[in-house]
Formats: C-alpha cells, structure tokens, sequence
C-alpha cells in the first residue's frame, strides 16, 4: 500500500509517464492534442514567467532580458527512469527565449550542456519564433546523483524532451520544430524516431549517423578526397612530422601538464593522450576550418618544434585528452561507446609511426562506469529513418568530416530532404546551400512550422540576423577540440 501511494505521488509531480516500448502510448497523443485547448482565458493573461513557473516541476534559476525576447533559465524535475518514474528524479536544466505564446516554437538541443547566454538557431530565426533549448541528461549540472550511467540512452534522453515538449505546449500551443547540430542533430533524430507525433518538423544540422560501428571506409574516402592534394599533404606532412618529433614534443606536452596540473588516469599515460591528439590533428581542421586557411599550415619540413607542437594544439587542443579536458565530455564517450558509435580511420601516412591508432571511446570513460556496446540502437534508428522520415531536413557541410556516414531516406519518406553545402565544415547551415535548394529548404521549414509568410518572404527568414543571437558556432559544444560531433 505505501509502495503505491509513493507511486501516485510521484505520478502527479512528474506529469505523464511512457509505455515501457520506448514509443509513445494512444494516451500521449490524445494529450499533446488536447493540451492547447486547455489554456483558461485568466492563465492566457498571465504574465509569461508565471505560466512556466506554474508547472509543476518547474523552477527558476534566472532571467535575462534580451530586447525582443525574454530569457529565463530554469530547472525541471525529471525521472531518472522514464519506464520507472517513481523510481528517482534528477532537475534537469532548460532554457526559453520567448517571444509570444503565438508564435512557432524550436525546440533545441545541442546534445551536450547548456549554454545560459540567449542565442537563436537558424530555425529560430527563419519562423521568427520563440526557442527552448535543454541540456542532455547527464551533463553537468543535469545528473542524477548518484549517476546510474545505465539510464543514459538515447530513448531516455528523448522521453525528457517529450516530457518538456508536453509540459510547455499548454503555454506554446503553435507548431513546434525539432533542431540541433551535430550530436545535436542526432538529439533531435532520436526524438523524432521514438516520439514522431510531438513535433511538425525536424531540421537536424551535421547530425553523424553511424550505423555499422565497425566499418568506417566512408571516412578513409572521405580524407583521400577532401580539398586539393596539396592541402592534404601539407596537413598529413605536418601530422607525420609530430610523430616523428615524438620526444621533444612530447617533452613539451609534459611541462605543459605539470604546469597545469593535467593528469591523464582515464586514457592510461601521458603518451596515450599525446598521440590521441595528434592523430586528431587532420580530421580537427576539416571539422572546424577548411580549404581557405590551408596555406596557414606551416611546412613540416622547414618548421621548428615549437611550431609544429603550437600547430598541432591550435587545430586539435593538447588538453583534449587530459582527465581535466576529458570530464565534462564522459556523458558523449559513453554514449559513443554503448550506442552512437565512434569513427576509426586508417592513416597509411602514419604507418609505423603510431604506436596506438585511434582509440575507441571507450578509452575516453573511467574504467568505473560499466559499458557494453548495441549494435542495434543506431541500426534502429537508420531503418526508421529510411523508411518513416516524416517532415525532416538533414544539412550537412561537403568538407566535413563527420559528413562521410550521414542519413539517407527511403521510399517511405515524405516531404523530407537531405542537402549538402559545398565547401562547408561541420557549421554547415540551411543559408550555405546552393540558392535553389536554401529556398526549397526555407520554404519547408516555414511550412512546417505554420507560418503564413507573404510571397517574397516565402523563401526568406523572418527574423534579421542578430550577430549576438545568432552565433555561427553552437556555444554549448565547446572547442577544446578532441573526436566529438
């Protein structure tokens, strides 16, 4: 009896539970319909923050006014186990940058934590609406404590934003659209395959779709093709010649971690850490650089070693793989290590040079935390995708990359579409492509998100660009750089 009261006290705090299917139940749709015809005339009137504060859960942690908008960053009671929602919660960070309750909603992660600066994707500002951006469980400061890992999947990372998307759509009743880059276009994936009735649209930037874990030719082609020749060869001489300069370079590496403090318990040496690095290197400055600021490569040859030990931390980060660097990232290499997947290349320029090769994810986690890889997660959600993508945009940089193994559609996708920007890296972005398909590409997001745009505008963001809102790289990924989407 006292097991069951707990478990319908948790009920009315934690609103809504899911079927243990990791799908949404007949009951979540009748709701998610229902909820914007809830709303009483007295709660419409009501100051903004008041509506949000008014949902059980939901906390403030601060508001910061931007002209136009209101920012406010608040917490929200999660359950740690969506199948079990007695069994725990943990308060899970979010933002909204609200504009009006009658405006389209973005509904954003970055797959990664949060970043409390009010910023505005490109959805955002094409539909000129409002956005929530939310941290991913287990992010620091959104774990639960103690952090049972097994509970970071990508089915409970999407029932926390079902649970948001439900709780806020009593207040933000328009169509809402889905976003995010890179590991936060996976997010934003995952959501749309496990809860496809939630959102109107889903726009999913440089978003990795890993799907045979263990076959990773697409990127050994990928770095055999990218750029010029000339460009490749300098940026492969330069990773060469680290390698063969291993001993002062390193030594350098280990005055820097004293000097820091860096230790490096988790990839098992100092060593391990400094090749990690440097086998990052090349894929580093196609992710975040590109063909243009190739000729800022110094020549290898010619070079002294404080150059190439300063070139190499300016395009991969020598504090990558350090414990220090390595912490705020556990959440990402568990995840690539039990169900996203990670890349492996070859690099026949570094043959009999590298003592390691690239190391799996798994060497990037404390031995503490229990892993054990599912070669169906990603196989799942590539098959769903293929064959049930319903109002869903992939965008993806042509130099990039993270770009070699991307999401394709079936026969059974509708209104869905997958663009690539020529030339562009992993910021790769909806105004990057060719004028043809940004227009087409425009067009269906302000579709999608409902908004009637007169004829000149059809194919044109609604919002002027705001260099403070709208930065070009996500914040919440930060460039310390290391192997991360």
């Amino acid at each position: 009896m006292r097991k069951s009261l707990r478990w319908l006290v948790s009920l009315s705090v934690l609103i809504g539970t899911v079927g243990s299917t990791g799908v949404a139940t007949a009951a979540d749709a009748e709701d998610t319909t229902a909820v914007a015809d809830s709303q009483s005339a007295d709660t419409q009137s009501a100051d903004i923050k008041d509506r949000i504060l008014a949902i059980p859960g939901m906390s403030l942690i601060e508001e910061k006014p931007y002209a136009g908008y209101r920012y406010f960053v608040l917490e929200y009671v999660q359950p740690i186990d969506h199948n079990r929602p007695w069994a725990g919660t943990f308060k899970q960070r979010l933002s909204v940058l609200h504009k009006d309750t009658d405006r389209p909603t973005v509904f954003r992660t970055s797959g990664y934590g949060l970043s409390t600066t009010p910023s505005r994707t490109e959805p955002t500002r094409i539909i000129d609406g409002n956005q929530i951006s939310m941290e991913y469980r287990f992010f620091t400061p959104s774990r639960p404590q103690p952090a049972d890992w097994s509970k970071l999947d990508i089915w409970q990372a999407a029932s926390d934003q079902h649970r948001i998307f439900r709780a806020l759509k009593k207040i933000y009743g328009k169509n809402w659209l889905s976003t995010g880059g890179s590991k936060g276009g996976m997010t934003a994936t995952y959501y749309e395959r496990f809860y496809p009735r939630d959102m109107d649209g889903v726009v999913a930037y440089v978003a990795p779709n890993d799907v045979v874990n263990k076959e990773d030719s697409a990127y050994d082609r990928f770095f055999e093709n990218v750029g010029t020749k000339d460009c490749r060869d300098r940026l492969n001489n330069m990773q060469r010649e680290a390698l063969v300069r291993r001993e002062p370079l390193q030594k350098k590496y280990k005055e820097w971690a004293e000097a820091e403090g860096a230790t490096f318990n988790t990839v098992g040496s100092l060593d391990k850490a400094w090749e990690a690095v440097v086998l990052d290197f090349v894929w580093g400055f196609w992710q975040y650089y590109g063909q243009d600021v190739c000729d800022q490569i110094p020549d290898a040859a010619t070079a002294s070693d404080d150059t190439v030990y300063e070139t190499i931390d300016a395009y991969s980060g020598w504090a990558a793989y350090a414990d220090q660097g390595l912490d705020y990232y556990t959440p990402y290499y568990y995840q690539a290590a039990t169900q996203l997947g990670s890349p492996s290349i070859k690099q026949p320029h570094l043959n009999g040079l590298s003592r390691y090769g690239y190391q799996p994810a798994s060497s990037f986690v404390p031995k503490s935390i229990p892993m054990k890889f599912q070669p169906q997660a990603m196989r799942d959600v590539d098959n769903w995708v293929r064959k049930n993508a319903n109002r869903m945009m992939f965008v993806y940089g042509g130099n990039d990359p993270w770009g070699a193994e991307p999401f394709h559609l079936g026969k059974g996708a509708r209104d869905s579409y997958v663009y690539t920007a020529p030339g562009m890296n992993h910021g790769a972005n909806v105004d990057g492509l060719v004028e043809a398909e940004r227009e087409n590409a425009t067009a269906r997001i302000l579709a999608w998100a409902g908004v009637s745009a007169p004829a000149v505008q059809a194919a044109q963001p609604l919002a002027r660009f705001d260099a403070r809102l709208d930065k070009a790289v996500d914040e919440d990924v930060t460039r310390e750089h290391g192997l991360r989407p």
